[in-house]
């Protein structure tokens, strides 16, 4: 299976002046957890980090501080988190049939849940880890005035990984382009496609590094573990 590890974003709302993914959590860098799960997975075969140059250095030594056994390369990323899945569609090796997408900002990721998902894609359905929600959730218009209560039965928070064949990524993701569609997981141009995508539960502790609380909790659960 082959992974693409998408690091291109920036500390915006974390209030860093650095990618989030180079701030430490337990004296190790967020993305050095990711990439330490990731490589502790049955299922990864190769492994590209997709990123802006401006991290480029960092992240390099922090791979080659992982000694990986599986080859891990570099891709620059693009403008949009869209554009770079795009970027690391396209340095696939030759012949890879599948792929996950997984966010480096998820470094409490399981290596069990990675494995979970790739056999999912590996029997030929698309995947993404999600969890059920347990929050009452509100619709609120532009107003900030509440327009209603959807069942929480159906609902789902997405996580990553996701998985989906090649192929059928890359189609998705050109026609993307040229409807001028913008979406903020890959899941998404499958659902405007109708093409259907099935959910691998997960653990609510698979979070999304992105506020400065957010790394209180990793540091939480990573000293529990």
């Amino acid at each position: 299976m082959h992974l693409l590890i998408a690091c291109a974003g920036s500390g915006r709302r974390m209030g860093a002046e650095r990618n989030k993914l180079l701030l430490e959590v337990c004296g190790r860098p967020v993305l050095a957890w990711t990439l330490e799960a990731a490589l502790a997975s049955a299922s990864i075969r190769w492994i590209g980090i997709v990123g802006q140059a401006v991290d480029r250095e960092d992240i390099e030594a922090l791979v080659a501080a992982a000694d990986a056994q599986v080859p891990v390369v570099w891709i620059q990323g693009g403008d949009t988190r869209q554009d770079s899945v795009c970027n690391g569609l396209a340095a696939l090796p030759e012949g890879a049939s599948s792929v996950l997408i997984h966010d480096g900002a998820r470094c409490l990721v399981e290596p069990a849940l990675i494995d979970r998902c790739a056999a999912a894609v590996q029997a030929g359905a698309a995947v993404i880890a999600a969890a059920p929600v347990t929050d009452t959730i509100k619709r609120v218009d532009g107003s900030g005035v509440i327009q209603d209560t959807p069942d929480r039965s159906v609902l789902w928070g997405a996580q990553t990984p996701q998985g989906f064949a090649v192929e059928q990524l890359r189609q998705a993701h050109a026609q993307a382009r040229a409807e001028g569609w913008s979406v903020t997981d890959d899941a998404s141009l499958f659902e405007r496609l109708g093409w259907p995508v099935k959910v691998m539960e997960s653990s609510p502790s698979n979070i999304k590094i992105t506020t400065p609380f957010d790394l209180t909790i990793a540091a939480a659960v990573l000293a529990g573990r």
